[in-house]
């Protein structure tokens, strides 16, 4: 079997499977999973009334320095394991998200 890749060329972007874990003190990349093909994120805010996700947004604009309006959660909403689009090519997020 292969590995695959968390991120996916899609549109003028990419988009990430991103398997998120709310509740953490701090909001940070994990690591990524390559078997589940998703990246490992630790969100700090409840998964309750879309406070999570918020946090997600905001926190992977903050990293990929693109604006919070162009990052959007297409589905997964109410799940831990997400599809997000970002205004990257999937070469450029994977290289931030996976910088140490």
């Amino acid at each position: 079997m292969t590995s695959k890749g968390f991120a996916r060329v899609h549109e003028s972007g990419c988009t990430l499977t991103i398997d998120a874990s709310p509740g953490a003190s701090r909001s940070e990349v994990v690591g990524a999973n390559r078997w589940r093909g998703a990246l490992r994120v630790k969100i700090a805010a409840a998964a309750r009334e879309g406070e999570a996700n918020e946090e997600l947004i905001r926190f992977l604009a903050e990293k990929l320095s693109v604006p919070r309006k162009s990052i959007r959660i297409l589905s997964g909403e109410r799940s831990s394991v997400k599809t997000v689009f970002v205004p990257l090519t999937a070469d450029r997020a994977t290289a931030i998200l996976e910088e140490k």
